[in-house]
């Protein structure tokens, strides 16, 4: 079950894992060598040999002790070792072990125990009905993202809005939108409508949407649940949401059309943006920045881990980025540019495809908050958890926001 913050705003933040969640009763096992203790007297001796001499490294979420009261009497039973190796054969048990079995007279059986750690009550209330584990209730520590304040919630809750006024400003037809913010300084660098798609007025071009996308269908508000009708209908035709429709669509001299590319998703519109606001916020870095990449092969490990690890100084970024409002460029070319939008949010009001999702890792985003689910090509929890693939050089915190006691008009 993923962890969830309800705030006064009226929104809900809701963690998406990088790994699809288990449902409670069926959570992988694995077998384990264990033993009734005939003298209890004995527990603390056995748990701290036992710990030195086979410590429970794979499972530290698995209590070495399982105490249990039958017919008015405590038993208590110890997890001696593993009794499985990684190709799941058993194995025997190791010498010492089996001197402390004869020592203390044991009589060693085999039984399960879950093998990950519970990621939710349910799971954890599951587990110990095999045998007793730990449980410590998921926070939003990740990669030094902590919880979400009242000021935090209220944050997400107001850009978020932003990305979704934003998509409904085409001719009262909804498209994907995105917003990047800088939470430090809580200042939008870049936002952008999806620009991959083509939109004709006629019903059946209407038809084809709500039937292809995989937010909604047949014109109903996901929240309210209520029909929609004439300009509130949704109309996506993104090839984010339908990779496969975009060549098919044909720009009559009968039918109204926009400008657009199978490529130009919300999140690389946005991405293009901000990068060309650091252009011209930082005319000089280019410069730069090739002549670093021309002396990078000259450098030593030690000067290029150093080169790597220097971060932009945000507080004067602020400060050239009001300069910038008011027509002052001369104090930008002395600040370094900043690397990508690393340390940066976005806001997406629709889930973001695996090109997208794989756009915001090269950028290096800080966190992803989307609103609706992509059930055909989301990349983030829907179809696939992008935000859990080991092999990137880059993770972030991806989280959906629902809005709880409004209706989301779309």
């Amino acid at each position: 079950m993923d962890a969830a913050k309800k705030t006064d705003c009226c929104v809900e933040i809701t963690y998406i894992p990088d790994t699809p969640p288990i449902p409670p009763d069926q959570q992988p096992t694995v077998s384990v060598f264990a033993s009734v203790l005939t003298e209890p007297k004995h527990a603390n001796n056995l748990i701290r040999r036992l710990n030195q001499i086979v410590p429970l490294e794979d499972l530290p979420h698995v209590k070495r002790i399982h105490k249990r009261h039958l017919e008015g009497k405590v038993q208590l039973s110890i997890i001696l070792c593993l009794a499985s190796g990684n190709d799941d054969q058993w194995i025997a048990l190791p010498q010492a072990v089996e001197e402390l079995v004869d020592s203390y007279q044991l009589s060693p059986f085999v039984t399960q125990v879950c093998k990950y750690a519970a990621t939710s009550k349910e799971q954890w209330l599951e587990q110990c009905k095999l045998w007793p584990t730990s449980y410590h209730p998921p926070t939003f520590n990740i990669d030094g993202i902590t919880g979400f304040s009242d000021e935090d919630s209220q944050s997400v809750y107001r850009f978020m809005k932003m990305a979704i006024d934003l998509a409904k400003t085409r001719d009262n037809l909804i498209t994907n939108a995105a917003v990047i913010v800088d939470p430090s300084v809580q200042h939008i660098i870049a936002s952008a409508c999806d620009e991959a798609h083509s939109c004709h007025k006629h019903q059946s071009a209407t038809s084809s949407c709500n039937s292809s996308n995989g937010i909604q269908s047949q014109g109903r508000n996901p929240h309210s649940g209520k029909s929609l009708e004439g300009p509130q209908r949704l109309c996506i035709v993104a090839s984010c949401l339908n990779p496969w429709q975009w060549p098919q669509q044909e720009c009559s001299s009968t039918s109204t059309s926009y400008p657009w590319h199978p490529l130009h998703h919300a999140a690389l519109v946005a991405i293009e943006s901000s990068a060309e606001r650091d252009r011209r916020l930082f005319p000089g870095s280019d410069n730069v920045a090739n002549q670093s990449f021309e002396l990078e092969p000259m450098l030593s490990d030690c000067e290029r881990s150093s080169a790597k690890r220097q971060k932009p100084d945000r507080e004067n970024v602020k400060a050239v980025g009001n300069g910038l409002d008011s027509g002052n460029h001369d104090s930008s070319s002395a600040l370094m540019r900043p690397y990508l939008c690393t340390g940066y949010d976005i806001f997406l009001v629709c889930e973001p495809c695996t090109m997208c999702a794989m756009a915001l890792v090269h950028q290096r985003i800080r966190r992803i908050f989307y609103v609706f689910p992509n059930a055909n090509a989301g990349a983030l929890g829907s179809v696939h958890r992008l935000q859990g693939e080991k092999s990137l050089n880059h993770h972030y915190a991806v989280f959906q926001v629902k809005f709880q006691n409004e209706s989301l008009v779309l």
